[in-house]
C-alpha cells in the first residue's frame, strides 16, 4: 500500500465515523464526488472492499477495521510529533547530547545539573570519554555540543570560553619534593610519572611541558583513569602531570600536594564548543547561553593555586 495518501486515510476515518460519504465530505472540506473518488482509489490500492452498508449506512468491513486502525495509530504518531517538534521550537524541552572529556567529569555533572533545574523538560544525555574519542564523536556529529580543553581545529566550531584550567604536578605528601619550592623541571629525570593513555589530552600536555626542559620522563604506568592514577600517587607509586581541577578534593584533605615547579601551573582553559555545521535547536542554544555565562562559578577551587594571569 505504499500509494496511500494521509488525505485518503483521513476521508476513510471519516466515512466510517459519520457512516457516509457525505459526511465525510463535510468534515474534510471536499465535495462527495470527491470523497467517492477517493475511497475507490484507496480500496483499488488495498485491494478488498472497505465499506459495507446496513440501515444505519456505512460500516468498515475486516479490512476496512485495519485500515481505520492503522489511520487512528498514524495520526497517533503524528500527533505526537507535532508535540515534539513544538517542544523543539521553545528552549525549555527537546534533547541535547553534551560531550564531556573525563577531566572535566569533575565539574560537568554539577553545571548540568543546575541548568537542568532551571529546565526540567530537556532532556539531557552526558557522554563522557577522552580527548580522542569525544572530538571523534563531536566531529561526526554524535554530539549536540562538548565541554573541552582546545577546541578541534580540522573542522569550523563555535566556541566559548567558561574559564582557567591549570595543570599541574602532583606527589603524596610523603614525597621529598613535597617539602621543597621553586623546583627545576629538571628534577624529573629520574623521577617515575603515572600518566593517562596516549590519546589524553594531559599526557600531551604533559609530554610537551617537559620536552622544552629536555626531559623524557620515566612512565611507571598507563592508566586509563585519573581516579586510579590519583589513587597510585597517594601511594607513593610515582608522580603524575594532571588537571588541578581533578584533585581538588584531594589537595584539601592533604591526601595529595601540588609541587612548587618552576612554570607551572601551566594555564589552559575550559570551552563549551559546538560543531557549526550543526544547527542548534533552542535547547542546545539555551544551554550553551548557560554554560557560557554560569559555568566559570562550577570549576573547582584549589588550594594554593593563584588565579590565572589576567583573571585579577
Amino acid at each position: 500500500m505504499r500509494n496511500v495518501t494521509l488525505k485518503q486515510l483521513r476521508m476513510f476515518r471519516a466515512a466510517v465515523e459519520g457512516r457516509s460519504f457525505a459526511a465525510a465530505a463535510q468534515a474534510t472540506h471536499v465535495t462527495p464526488p470527491a470523497v467517492t473518488a477517493q475511497m475507490k482509489l484507496l480500496e483499488e490500492e488495498v485491494g478488498l472492499p472497505l465499506f459495507e452498508r446496513d440501515a444505519q449506512g456505512l460500516t468498515p468491513t475486516a479490512a476496512g477495521r485495519e485500515i481505520l486502525d492503522a489511520s487512528r495509530r498514524l495520526e497517533k504518531i503524528l500527533d505526537d510529533a507535532r508535540s515534539s517538534v513544538e517542544a523543539l521550537r521553545t528552549p525549555d524541552g527537546g534533547r541535547v547530547t553534551v560531550g564531556v572529556v573525563s577531566t572535566a567529569k569533575y565539574f560537568a555533572p554539577m553545571l548540568l545539573a543546575a541548568f537542568a533545574r532551571e529546565h526540567p523538560r530537556v532532556e539531557l544525555e552526558l557522554v563522557v570519554g577522552n580527548r580522542s574519542d569525544i572530538v571523534s564523536r563531536f566531529e561526526a556529529g554524535d554530539l549536540d555540543l562538548t565541554i573541552m580543553g582546545r577546541p578541534p581545529e580540522e573542522v569550523p566550531v563555535e566556541s566559548a570560553l567558561i574559564g582557567a584550567h591549570p595543570h599541574v604536578v602532583v606527589a603524596a605528601p610523603t614525597d621529598p619534593l613535597a617539602r621543597e619550592r621553586r623546583i627545576d623541571p629538571a628534577r624529573f629525570a629520574d623521577r617515575t610519572f603515572l600518566v593517562r593513555e596516549p590519546g589524553s589530552g594531559t599526557r600531551t600536555l604533559m609530554e610537551h611541558f617537559l620536552a622544552r626542559s629536555g626531559i623524557h620522563p620515566k612512565i611507571g604506568m598507563e592508566i586509563g583513569s585519573n581516579e586510579t592514577i590519583k589513587q597510585a600517587v597517594i601511594a607513593g607509586l610515582g608522580l603524575t602531570f594532571i588537571s588541578a581541577h581533578t584533585v581538588a578534593a584531594e589537595v584539601e584533605d592533604h591526601r595529595l600536594v601540588v609541587l612548587d615547579v618552576v612554570g607551572l601551573p601551566l594555564w589552559r582553559r575550559w570551552y563549551v564548543v559546538r560543531l557549526a555545521r550543526k544547527k542548534a535547536m533552542p535547547a542546545t542554544r539555551a544551554l550553551i547561553d548557560f554554560v557560557r555565562s554560569r559555568g566559570g562559578a562550577f570549576l573547582p577551587q584549589i588550594p594554593g593555586i593563584p588565579d590565572a594571569p589576567g583573571d585579577g
